[in-house]
């Protein structure tokens, strides 16, 4: 693959700031499997696979999908913690470099839960349902926490 292609390619993820009727947010402690942030607590979150729109039908006659990340980011959490919620609403973007030099977009939301218990897949080894408060004594991956500040600002501001 030509240098320059090479450098333009970026990894899609996305994030969610998933927030219940009691003020409280969830985060999430990552498996200290994980080569980016191992043991580090987080939101659940995920990136976008070709699957995720591939495996369905095309939403237009022009053979384009509609809605690929939010059912990519419904995807990630019902895998990461089992949970269902409403739609997700955008909040920022962050980008970044992994150690094996991929750029990587995360698109970060919130939404609110809807139902289910958390459960965790391989990548998740402990939760917790915290204020935003609380939120600043775990060992959050840098940023998540002013993330949940923000989102704690916007729901109260509604």
């Amino acid at each position: 693959m030509d240098d320059q292609l090479k450098k333009e390619l970026h990894r899609i993820a996305t994030t969610v700031i998933i927030y219940n009727d009691e003020g409280k947010y969830l985060i999430t402690k990552r498996a200290l499997t994980k080569k980016a942030f191992p043991g580090k607590w987080t939101v659940p979150g995920g990136g976008l696979n070709t699957d995720d729109y591939t495996s369905l039908p095309p939403t237009t006659a022009a053979g384009q999908w509609y809605n690929s990340l939010e059912t990519s980011t419904r995807r990630e959490i019902r895998e990461e913690t089992n949970l269902e919620i409403t739609k997700p609403t955008y909040l920022l973007d962050l980008t970044f470099i992994m150690p094996n030099g991929t750029p990587v977009l995360v698109l970060s939301f919130y939404a609110k839960y809807i139902s289910g218990e958390v459960k965790y897949d391989e990548d998740t080894i402990d939760h917790a349902w915290v204020t935003a408060e609380e939120a600043k004594s775990y060992d959050l991956i840098e940023g998540i926490a002013e993330e949940i500040e923000m989102v704690d600002n916007l729901l109260k501001n509604k």
